[in-house]
């Protein structure tokens, strides 16, 4: 199943640029793995130099030692959002061509950046349950994937430290497999905090191991978890998540009306132009609700 904007010919720059990465297949095979399988894995994509670009970047904000919220973002993790905003680095990622070969391809040329977080998985962080990245958009299954996500290895991912987990095909699933999935994360019957034990295993899972500066890019329809971290080191991986570009208001009305204006609406006005929340999280800034950001901005003043 695809968007309706899907599967257009590439622009001939962006085919041209993707082609180094592909060893050596053309672009439709690489894709008709992607559609296979739901995801797909290319290695050893960033530099040292790069790497340590990330590292630098991230360091004044992980020192913070902001632990995640709950424990799909992780108690024992450090999330960063509104990566654009936090160094130069991350718009070459987000506009990297094999990245965005795949978005616009699966997504449409007018593809939109939905997200762009990272996550640093300390010693001891346990599983995520099991999730597919836009089941936000609360349709039934089987359909066309509403997202794209990215994963950046800024770390290896090992068995051990929590590489992302994945079940292969499970993008086509029905609504009915996928419930049953959900149904069988059972994360109430775990203690916080213990690694060794999985609420839902799943014999068709694969641990997708990576080296440093590796990417899988992952269909939004296809269901995985984020792994326990079981080492004595932490795993750092970055996700720009793409969408396609009819999935925002027709107006941005949160840019063509000045914050000074918005925060003298009548609260359900401002929440109508997007200072609000759409559960369990659609519309945050830099991870929180829109509306604590634009108080900032006016106490600022």
């Amino acid at each position: 199943m695809k968007n309706a904007d899907a599967h257009k010919p590439l622009d001939a720059a962006l085919a041209a640029s993707v082609l180094p990465y592909l060893g050596g297949r053309s672009f439709e095979t690489a894709f008709a793995d992607f559609e296979r399988d739901g995801y797909i894995v290319f290695e050893n994509l960033l530099s040292d130099t790069d790497i340590a670009r990330v590292r630098d970047a991230l360091k004044p904000y992980f020192d913070l030692q902001r632990p995640g919220r709950n424990d799909f973002e992780g108690l024992k993790s450090n999330r960063e959002y509104a990566l654009l905003s936090k160094g130069d680095v991350f718009a070459e990622l987000a506009i990297h061509p094999l990245a965005l070969a795949f978005a616009e391809y699966d997504m449409g040329k007018s593809c939109i950046l939905s997200a762009f977080l990272a996550i640093q998985l300390h010693p001891g962080e346990t599983v995520q349950p099991w999730h597919c990245d836009d089941d936000h958009c609360r349709l039934g299954r089987p359909r066309p994937p509403f997202q794209l996500s990215a994963f950046w290895t800024i770390d290896e991912t090992t068995e051990e430290n929590g590489a992302t987990e994945v079940i292969p095909g499970s993008h086509l699933w029905d609504q009915t497999m996928g419930n049953d999935l959900l149904n069988s994360n059972a994360f109430e019957q775990r203690e916080i905090g213990d690694i060794n034990i999985d609420p839902a295993p799943r014999a068709d899972a694969i641990k997708v191991t990576m080296p440093a500066g590796s990417l899988m890019l992952a269909k939004g329809t296809l269901y995985h978890r984020g792994g326990a971290n079981k080492s004595d080191s932490t795993r750092l991986i970055l996700t720009p998540q793409y969408s396609p570009g009819w999935v925002r208001p027709l107006e941005n009305m949160i840019l063509s009306t000045p914050p000074e204006i918005a925060a003298d609406l009548p609260q359900r006005a401002r929440e109508l132009i997007g200072y609000s929340i759409h559960p369990p999280f659609m519309g945050y800034a830099d991870g929180e609700h829109p509306k604590k950001t634009l108080d900032r901005q006016m106490a600022g003043k």
